[in-house]
């Protein structure tokens, strides 16, 4: 049965899912789970949290697949699947906060401020950034996103934004040419 599944891309799973089909469930989660986990590792340290969040994510996608195999302007699936993922993650550091101890959180000693010279070079170089971003089409500050911001590799990236690698690598270049040229 796997190997009838790996040629099916990942919105079929999740449509295969919408009706119980557990092989095309698991297919997904071995496709998705590891560039997912890592993902959620570089917002959030704390292993026990990334662990809840991908059992929430999956048992969330399992339950709502039909939301998803049954909206005419569903996009990626994979984005789809992060969606659901970025937003458990939100609501257990929600949780977090909630269930954190008032003295323990006043014990903690300030960081000290920045220097003015820094607060001042810190929001000019922001600001020549992000007008240099706006200034780039969407699909480019996409890859952009995924892979700067994210760490994303250009195959978690052609993943995630459902686009050949090749197409990434492009936009990736364009990208830092684009921003090369509107810093300088």
């Amino acid at each position: 049965m796997r190997r009838s599944l790996e040629a099916v891309d990942e919105a079929e799973l999740v449509r295969r899912t919408a009706t119980g089909d557990r092989h095309a469930f698991d297919e997904l989660y071995r496709r998705t789970s590891p560039w997912l986990a890592v993902r959620l590792r570089r917002r959030c340290a704390d292993d026990d949290v990334v662990a809840d969040v991908m059992q929430e994510t999956y048992l969330a996608v399992w339950r709502a697949a039909g939301d998803f195999a049954g909206s005419a302007t569903a996009g990626s699936a994979v984005s789809w699947l992060w969606t659901i993922a970025a937003n458990r993650l939100v609501d257990a550091f929600r949780r977090r906060a909630r269930r954190r101890d008032l003295p323990a959180v006043l014990a903690v000693e300030p960081a000290p401020a920045p220097a003015a010279e820094d607060e001042v070079m810190a929001g000019r170089v922001g600001q020549e950034l992000e007008q240099a971003l706006l200034t780039l089409p969407a699909d480019v500050r996409q890859v952009l996103r995924a892979m700067v911001l994210d760490g994303l590799s250009v195959r978690e990236t052609s993943m995630l934004l459902g686009v050949p690698e090749g197409t990434v690598k492009s936009r990736a270049r364009r990208a830092r040419v684009a921003l090369r040229e509107a810093l300088s």
